[in-house]
């Protein structure tokens, strides 16, 4: 299966939205060549704008080009977008509800060898807590442009989630559908749900195909938008299904569990298990090693199922 990162796809759709619109603009913290905007800054060299090592500028600059009609996209590592500029995020874009985009490269701890310092596995609990920001995570290189494109056509702020690893890609850029709010699932499926997000989602799929192997019926709904959630497709699979598996490369405090968790306990109360990180910081590593380490697996995922069946 062909493998390509988030952050990479991220970079090719700013390109040739860049030749259709002229009112996308990109903005980065000095980290262009990391978060793949240098591609856009090549073909476009004066709609792409460094501000340096300074989150907080490149946050207020974006939502001053908002209020001019431009459509900006404000890159840098997710550390230091949802974490460094939180209140500018807050302020300045979310409570004033301009049509700023904030694309963070290197989410997770798949990052690497970059350590616990900047793998941001907070982000999606910061952004969600924040009223009115949308919040997408996208499972593979085609979800993301097809994302890219449905930020450009919202008229809001949204968090939109990139990752550093290499990732399988796992759907047809021709077929497949991305809309904000709406679960996709990935496979359907009648014992169990699987709700992942993120590079979670291929796991979720090899898990389903190892438990097929022993009878189990499993559903993949990958959540490509975690804020807001699709509850519809949350409570259809609670209702046809025995139990649900949150599955995401973030803490299990905020994230997509939480989502998830929180809006069953209202609406109909289910057995709700959670793989993601467990209250820890990440580590010095190899992405893949990483994920190992964190159980962040279709084997974990497998055994998660196996024990609450």
């Amino acid at each position: 299966m062909a493998k390509k990162s988030t952050r990479k796809a991220y970079g090719e759709a700013l390109v040739e939205l860049g030749k259709i619109n002229e009112n996308v603009v990109v903005l980065d913290a000095d980290l262009s060549k990391s978060t793949q905007t240098a591609m856009f800054q090549k073909e476009f060299p004066k709609r792409h704008i460094n501000v340096g090592i300074a989150e907080a500028d490149l946050i207020g600059t974006a939502a001053g080009m908002s209020t001019c009609g431009k459509i900006p996209f404000a890159s840098t590592f997710a550390m230091f977008a949802a974490g460094r500029a939180f209140e500018q995020i807050r302020n300045t874009v979310a409570y004033p509800k301009l049509n700023v985009k904030i694309a963070p490269t290197h989410a997770g701890i798949s990052v690497g060898e970059d350590g616990g310092s900047h793998q941001s596995v907070e982000d999606i609990a910061l952004m969600r807590a924040i009223p009115g920001m949308v919040v997408l995570s996208p499972a593979d290189a085609v979800e993301t442009k097809k994302m890219v494109q449905a930020a450009v056509d919202y008229d809001g702020p949204i968090y939109l989630r990139l990752g550093r690893l290499d990732v399988p890609v796992l759907f047809d850029e021709e077929t497949y559908d991305f809309q904000i709010g709406v679960i996709n699932t990935a496979k359907d499926g009648a014992d169990v749900t699987v709700a992942a997000t993120g590079l979670m989602v291929a796991e979720a799929m090899k898990a389903a195909e190892i438990l097929a192997e022993d009878g189990v019926s499993v559903r993949v709904l990958n959540v490509g938008t975690v804020k807001p959630l699709d509850g519809e497709a949350i409570l259809k699979a609670a209702k046809e299904t025995k139990f649900i598996v949150t599955a995401e490369e973030h803490s299990v405090i905020g994230g997509l569990g939480s989502a998830v968790s929180e809006f069953l306990s209202e609406v109909h109360p289910t057995k709700v298990k959670k793989i993601g990180i467990y209250d820890k910081f990440g580590q010095s590593g190899k992405g893949a090693e990483l994920l190992e380490k964190y159980e962040l697996t279709a084997e974990k995922i497998v055994s998660v199922i196996k024990e609450n069946l």
